[in-house]
């Protein structure tokens, strides 16, 4: 049945008949940051991500960003290279696989009515504004923004939507826009088939490696978010999201094993107050309450990157000097771990299928401008007088 209707599709398209076939499929985005493999892109990724993650939270006027981008750069290249032997984050091969991975589920269901793209935040050529060009031109006219990367953080989702809109601005066709229908995934760290995930993770490797020779009260696990800034300008920064997320891994656990800590991995920035305890202070608080072996469990990263692999690295080395008698188990995000994928797919079909099925926006850019001044206009000429003139029929 599918394929006839496919085919029929298809051979209208050919003889040129315009049919219904563009306003019926979804281009999903997956979101994520993105990591640059050599250090030479380091100082522009650097500077990206100051302009659109710091300046929301630090007092730091634009023309510090390049030279501070350097800065970090140097920085960088000292911990990349010389500690790590020339590092090469796994981040984009595995958010790749995340992307397939989620295509091929969505696919199993929609057919080619779905179609999957990721966009990094900070890589080329993977921005925004390149791969919602590239989806434009490949005839979609309906997007579902789904930012991936971090759980539980409405800041870097915000990003994403920041960066989606300026791009959607630069692509506008005057008249009426390309795009007909707009959904959005938040944040999924309320998600019970995530939480369940996380604790299996957890108890699955605790089994195979530690429960031998530790008491469940002797297993620290430190569970990891994404750090959050206090103050961010008025924006939301998604602590209470994360902390949601945290409390409701720990609820799972805490009765097999009492010592339990949030660690959050926090970029240390001079002049801002980020959340606590640190990733480092919580492992040294689980092992002064006696644990002798700790897990280390990414809870608020969904895909590998340099924070869940080499700031977690550097957390142990440096515990480890003053407590060798102390097993670490570094575990690994969720990454493309098929239940995962399941579930990115899962969460995405009722926004797939509200897509599909409601009627396609009709929106005229211009019509913005004119609405904006109009608005501005009446303000000032009716000062408080809100009257009743703007009325909005619907058609």
């Amino acid at each position: 049945m599918v394929t006839t209707t496919q085919n029929i599709q298809e051979s209208l398209k050919v003889s040129g008949v315009n049919s219904s076939t563009d306003q019926d499929r979804v281009a999903v985005l997956l979101m994520g940051y993105g990591e640059v493999e050599s250090y030479d892109d380091f100082a522009n990724y650097n500077e990206q991500a100051l302009n659109l993650l710091t300046a929301k939270f630090a007092p730091v006027p634009t023309w510090v960003y390049p030279p501070m981008a350097k800065l970090l750069a140097m920085f960088d290249l000292h911990e990349w290279s010389h500690q790590h032997d020339h590092f090469i984050s796994p981040h984009n091969a595995i958010f790749e696989k995340q992307r397939a991975g989620v295509e091929a589920e969505l696919q199993t269901r929609w057919g080619d009515r779905v179609k999957v793209f990721k966009a990094f935040n900070f890589c080329k050529p993977h921005l925004p504004a390149q791969v919602l060009e590239q989806i434009k031109a490949e005839g979609f006219s309906k997007l579902l923004i789904y930012p991936l990367l971090v759980v539980d953080s409405i800041f870097t989702s915000g990003i994403a939507v920041e960066q989606v809109n300026n791009a959607l601005a630069e692509l506008s066709d005057g008249h009426e826009h390309w795009v007909k229908g707009v959904r959005y995934i938040p944040s999924f760290f309320d998600q019970p088939a995530y939480l369940d995930l996380m604790v299996q993770m957890v108890e699955e490797k605790i089994s195979a490696e530690l429960s031998k020779a530790y008491l469940p009260s002797q297993v620290g696990i430190v569970l990891m978010n994404h750090g959050c800034p206090f103050e961010a300008k008025g924006f939301t920064s998604g602590i209470d999201e994360s902390q949601m997320l945290y409390e409701r891994v720990r609820e799972r656990l805490i009765h097999r094993y009492p010592l339990i800590s949030v660690g959050w991995l926090n970029h240390q920035t001079p002049m801002i107050k980020w959340t606590q305890p640190n990733a480092k202070l919580a492992t040294q608080n689980l092992i002064e309450l006696g644990a002798k072996a700790i897990v280390m469990m990414p809870i608020g990263f969904a895909t590998e990157n340099h924070e869940t692999l080499l700031d977690v690295e550097h957390i142990i080395e440096n515990v480890r000097k003053k407590h060798q008698d102390v097993s670490f188990i570094q575990m690994p995000c969720v990454n493309d771990h098929p239940i995962f994928l399941k579930m990115v797919a899962d969460w995405a079909d009722g926004q797939i299928r509200d897509l599909l099925e409601e009627d396609a926006l009709a929106v005229n850019p211009e019509l913005a401008i004119a609405h904006a001044q109009s608005h501005a206009h009446s303000h000032a000429h009716h000062g408080h007088d809100h009257g009743h003139k703007h009325h909005h029929h619907s058609h």
